[in-house]
């Protein structure tokens, strides 16, 4: 613990993105906190097929190009995301594309989907010792002609090697891609998806994941999408573009906004969607979390499982273990497991 206690405050002294590439080269050297993923049968988590030992997983992102998956994957997380990635790879946006906003618990990023492409991305798959499931979140190239035919393309190479995949359609850094989640859009790109996974050997599930920034009526829209199409979850949500209270110097960057100050706005948007769905949808809740009161509101709020990003970045790896055993406490202290516990405070965020 005092360890990376002291490794967070020297990242914290240099620019975020080299920061993150050191975090990284750490963990690939055996050098990050490591922790049980199974914990407590109160924990156990049933997504779409996936048995998960715990519901908290990595959000896509913090692994771009698969590079530590095995040393994450020893961290504690019941499951993991790596990408986006794109069929060919791609250096992204400009930078500096990643801000600290320090006094809101936050960040914004605008990185662009960068990554080293589908071809290099599915070696490192192929070839990874996490012990835990993993899955892809599917991208489109900046410059692509098109679009939704990229995301199949990245299933079809990269599907043999993971538990499952995503349609990322909710980044902000990449423009026009959010117009993909207009109800005629976003069908005809699950079913060019869900055509490619039909040719893989093994089924996996296919989620979506989705912006906070859309109205309840595209989000009605969106879960009617979800029920008749054959997909098998939602991802709620992605990065805002909101900037609404902030303090931080950096708060007016471009870029999708994420950490604490998207947790209100994310659950509301996973809320609106476990009643949209009936409950009959698998969702996966990620905005915000950094305690286990967090991951319990999100369970309540409808969530099968949750993903976290941006609190590691303050609170380091060490966080994972604290929210588990912390959400565990709390579903012990009420007689639930997280099975009993989705949903039932759904009314809440109305």
């Amino acid at each position: 613990m005092k360890l990376e206690t002291i490794g967070l405050a020297a990242l914290r002294r240099i620019d975020p993105e080299r920061a993150h590439a050191l975090a990284l080269t750490a963990i690939r050297a055996g050098l990050a906190p490591r922790a049980d993923a199974h914990r407590s049968s109160r924990l156990v988590a049933r997504l779409a097929g996936l048995t998960l030992p715990n519901p908290l997983g990595l959000a896509a992102g913090f692994d771009k190009n698969a590079t530590a998956l095995a040393g994450l994957s020893r961290a504690g997380f019941g499951f993991l995301e790596t990408g986006a990635a794109t069929p060919r790879p791609q250096p992204g946006n400009p930078r500096p594309r990643l801000f600290r906003l320090r006094a809101d618990r936050a960040a914004i990023n605008r990185f662009g989907f960068n990554n080293d492409g589908m071809e290099d991305i599915a070696a490192r798959l192929a070839a990874h010792h996490a012990t835990v499931p993993v899955g892809l979140n599917l991208g489109a190239n900046k410059d692509s002609a098109d679009r939704a035919a990229d995301f199949a393309r990245v299933l079809a190479t990269c599907g043999p090697h993971v538990d499952f995949a995503t349609i990322n359609v909710s980044s902000p850094n990449t423009e026009a891609l959010r117009d993909l989640q207009g109800k005629a859009a976003l069908t005809a790109l699950i079913d060019g998806v869900l055509a490619a996974r039909a040719k893989l050997d093994a089924w996996l599930p296919v989620f979506v994941k989705i912006a906070p920034d859309l109205s309840d009526g595209e989000l009605d829209d969106i879960a009617e999408v979800a029920l008749a199409s054959g997909i098998d979850g939602l991802i709620a949500t992605n990065t805002t573009l909101d900037r609404t209270g902030l303090h931080s110097p950096h708060a007016q960057e471009k870029g999708g906004l994420s950490g604490a100050p998207l947790f209100e706005r994310s659950t509301r948007v996973l809320a609106h969607l476990y009643r949209a769905t009936d409950g009959r949808l698998p969702l996966i809740g990620v905005g915000g979390i950094a305690s286990g009161a967090d991951a319990y509101a999100k369970i309540c709020a409808g969530a099968s499982a949750l993903q976290l990003y941006t609190a590691l970045s303050y609170d380091g790896l060490s966080l994972v273990p604290r929210i588990l055993d912390d959400l565990d406490a709390r579903l012990a202290a009420n007689g639930q497991t997280v099975e009993t516990a989705r949903g039932i405070g759904v009314a809440d965020w109305t």
